[in-house]
């Protein structure tokens, strides 16, 4: 059992591209979302850490102008760039930042924008390997994190392979994430069952933070 004083609730990506209904993304991922109620339980697990005094991480996803000129994509990064997904003005400026779909879900706000949630930088592909993410965990203590967020098989399962490379001890909630498809979310549970140090369900993420 995980050390409440050493862990943190993480969710990758909780932004309106993919939790909102007007998001780039919600058409890939509508489905699975609504079956499994994800805007809801990382709503639960953000409200019962805040209750907990327990750190809070959120891990973004944005792209900037000079994004789009990459040379090599892969196929999900190629129909991000297309759909313009998690765009940004640029790293000085945010001025078309609120309610785009990069600004976070406003449901969330409440928990995210307090300040003393830690939002790192960006990452840019799947993984916290281009964001400031390990850094942050290490300099509060952070041990364990209970993972939730976007897209479950793919930034979702990243920052759980790469925490746990990281020596993170990763329990990830496996009704919190939300995937473009039941078969894209069945591949994450299967890892997920194959790397994380436990799955368990908002429930109980809920009951052992309270």
């Amino acid at each position: 059992m995980p050390n409440p004083s050493t862990t943190a609730v993480l969710i990758t990506d909780p932004q309106n591209d993919f939790m909102s209904e007007k998001g780039a993304a919600w058409g890939l991922v509508k489905d699975n979302v609504t079956r499994l109620n994800t805007n809801e339980n990382i709503a639960s697990l953000m409200k019962a850490a805040k209750s907990a005094d327990m750190q809070l991480f959120v891990s973004p996803h944005s792209y900037y102008e000079h994004d789009k000129h990459w040379h090599d994509r892969g196929p999900v990064q190629g129909l991000m760039n297309k759909i313009d997904m998690f765009r940004v003005d640029g790293p000085t400026t945010y001025a078309n930042f609120k309610d785009s779909g990069a600004d976070f879900y406003p449901p969330l706000k409440q928990y995210i924008e307090d300040g003393k949630t830690v939002i790192t930088s960006p990452h840019k592909v799947y993984g916290p390997d281009s964001n400031d993410l390990v850094l942050q965990l290490r300099k509060r203590g952070i041990q364990t994190v209970l993972l939730g967020g976007f897209a479950a098989n793919l930034c979702t399962d990243s920052h759980m392979r790469e925490l746990t490379e990281q020596g993170f001890n990763v329990v990830v909630v496996k009704d919190a994430v939300g995937a473009p498809g039941e078969e894209a979310y069945q591949a994450a549970l299967t890892n997920y069952n194959m790397i994380a140090n436990a799955v368990w369900d908002t429930q109980q993420a809920v009951a052992f933070i309270d």
